[in-house]
């Protein structure tokens, strides 16, 4: 479960980049109860997600040529224009260059080097999600990765991650990542190695976010019901939880978990 939305290194934004606001806020709402607020007109058409009154994420159009749904995850940090020079002297590619968001902080967004976009936050009057772990918000991060060797190096070298290998068996290897120096008490997310299937298959990198949820198995099928796609179907995993995987209508994948923790 997430620990360190706080710290430098560690998740601390989400979004859903989307072809179709309201389509989409009508999924994700009837899928978590989640209520969207506008963030106004100037903000062309993005706005945040709330629970209780707290954010646990935001959504907004596509802005890239050619960019796909997806949900990017967002990295704690404390100089983003710094952190962009480290992403490209670390052989990942800067795509959005760093710019002030309004006054609330600034943002940029990045390429690492096999493929996974993600993005950082420099906060100023937003520090970042008010609310994880519980049911309807996040809990985790995974990335699927073409090459977990090379994005290991890469991301300690720019965000200044620790990561512990965890085997898994059939020859595969999860990793969970962190930022420096708080062990397991920091770790955000997991690293996996895309089988070689997967590769012959035309998987390519990314990251995608797991959503606590109390029933595992009756919001896999409140998500079908709405037009998501399941892609794995819910198991369990010890010591872990009941997770599954899907798409949203507009192929953003997402994941679903009720956490033997929680």
């Amino acid at each position: 479960m997430l620990t360190s939305t706080q710290v430098p290194g560690g998740l601390n934004w989400l979004d859903l980049g989307t072809p179709d606001i309201d389509a989409a806020v009508t999924f994700y709402t009837g899928l978590f109860g989640w209520r969207f607020e506008s963030a106004g007109p100037e903000a062309g058409g993005y706005g945040f997600l709330r629970q209780d009154g707290r954010t646990l994420a935001a959504i907004g159009p596509l802005t890239e040529e050619g960019a796909r749904s997806a949900w990017t995850v967002y990295f704690r940090t404390v100089d983003a224009d710094a952190t962009a020079k480290a992403v490209e002297q670390a052989g990942g590619t800067v795509r959005v260059p760093p710019m002030d968001v309004f006054t609330e902080g600034r943002m940029a967004a990045f390429t690492d080097p096999a493929g996974a976009e993600f993005a950082v936050w420099e906060p100023r009057e937003t520090d970042g999600l008010e609310i994880v772990n519980e049911p309807g918000s996040v809990s985790w991060i995974e990335l699927y990765t073409t090459d977990a060797a090379a994005v290991k190096a890469f991301y300690g070298s720019v965000l200044g991650w620790e990561t512990r290998d965890m085997p898994m068996g059939d020859g595969l290897t999860y990793s969970i990542a962190g930022p420096a120096g708080g062990g397991e008490q920091t770790m955000h997310g997991g690293i996996m190695q895309l089988p070689r299937a997967n590769l012959d298959a035309g998987s390519t990198s990314e990251w995608h976010p797991y959503f606590e949820v109390e029933d595992c198995d009756a919001l896999v099928a409140t998500a079908q019901g709405l037009g998501g796609t399941l892609i794995i179907a819910a198991m369990d995993a010890p010591g872990v939880g009941r997770i599954a995987m899907l798409l949203d209508p507009f192929g953003a994948p997402f994941a679903l978990i009720t956490s033997a923790t929680a």
